[in-house]
């Protein structure tokens, strides 16, 4: 393993970078100065450690309580589940038809292109997601073009997973090329990490293909804390947006990580300096071994009754919770 203070890591691609992700906790804690965590189960099967360099590099050296630390540190809090606390808590593996698309929403389809992540949130609603019996391969792709094309009220498609920037840029190019040709077809939104936790993932190859596309380009990043943004990572932004791409961010409301007015108005600042607008706070989905995170909804309107007084609104993200088998996203009301 490079050690972080060693500078040739930061110029290896993000191909490298993926691959010589942290999946030991020893190695995670040596990397950090932190003692290892008493009473951690081992091994961590259903849901493994997975941490990449340039995120750990942002983390603060012999701080136990690093807000980045506790986005991917497995702790004893897993094994608590309480009631209400599920492995499918939207109920998604339920809705997948034709294999990995799921139509929720009116006008937009989601498609779970990878079951892989750069990074694994120890919160992720999907961490017990069976995409084995999920994921589309080559033979289920056809099926789901030929799904949109037949439905002429879709005019949004949304890749997912896992992060769908794990993809190659030649098969990406080839799913936003067919998607083009669908006529009705304007917007493909991404919903992902890697910018952030691998800012190298913004080559050229990916902004060339993006630029080119008649498609409206959405790419919706995930980032719960200001520190996990530094130079690099604002320049990732900055090179999707010179490739006409709209840059939103959605956050988890985390305990500990972001759980303060002062947290959340920092993030929003630091990513409107990026030219990133926020779009969703999201209340946890109650995925079984995440607990430890939840804000409870009254909390969470205290705190947007103090961030809608400290920021502009176009500043201030939408308080949602996704509820299974609703038309939509429900926003919460914070208002006075």
């Amino acid at each position: 393993m490079i050690p972080l203070t060693d500078v040739g890591w930061q110029s290896q691609s993000w191909q490298w970078l993926l691959s010589h992700a942290v999946t030991d906790i020893n190695e995670l804690v040596r990397l950090v100065d932190i003692p290892l965590p008493p009473g951690l189960p081992d091994p961590w099967a259903d849901f493994p450690l997975v941490v990449p360099l340039p995120f750990i590099h942002r983390m603060q050296r012999g701080d136990p309580e690093d807000p980045l630390l506790l986005q991917v540190l497995p702790r004893p809090h897993e094994m608590v589940s309480p009631t209400g606390f599920s492995k499918d808590p939207l109920r998604e593996t339920l809705n997948t038809t034709p294999r990995g698309l799921l139509h929720k929403y009116h006008g937009r389809v989601l498609v779970i292109v990878s079951g892989a992540c750069a990074i694994n949130c120890r919160y992720c609603f999907r961490r017990h997601f069976p995409y084995e019996d999920v994921q589309p391969d080559s033979n289920h792709w056809q099926e789901i073009f030929n799904y949109i094309r037949d439905n002429t009220s879709i005019t949004e498609v949304i890749l997912s997973g896992g992060d769908p920037l794990i993809l190659s840029d030649k098969r990406l190019a080839y799913i936003a090329r067919k998607l083009s040709s669908i006529g009705h077809v304007t917007t493909l939104r991404i919903h992902t990490r890697l910018p952030v936790v691998i800012p190298q993932r913004v080559c050229t190859a990916l902004t060339d293909w993006m630029a080119e596309s008649r498609l409206a380009i959405v790419v919706v990043l995930h980032c719960n804390h200001a520190r996990e943004i530094d130079a690099a990572v604002a320049a990732s932004a900055s090179r999707l947006a010179a490739a006409g791409v709209t840059l939103l961010n959605q956050s988890v409301l985390l305990r500990g990580i972001n759980d303060t007015a002062d947290d959340l108005e920092s993030l929003a600042r630091k990513l409107f300096e990026c030219r990133i607008l926020p779009y969703y706070l999201h209340l946890l989905d109650p995925v079984e071994g995440a607990a430890h995170f939840d804000v409870p909804e009254p909390e969470a309107v205290v705190l947007m009754q103090q961030l809608s007084a400290a920021l502009p609104g176009y500043l201030v993200p939408k308080l949602v919770r996704e509820i299974p088998g609703e038309p939509a996203k429900a926003q919460r009301s914070w208002m006075t």
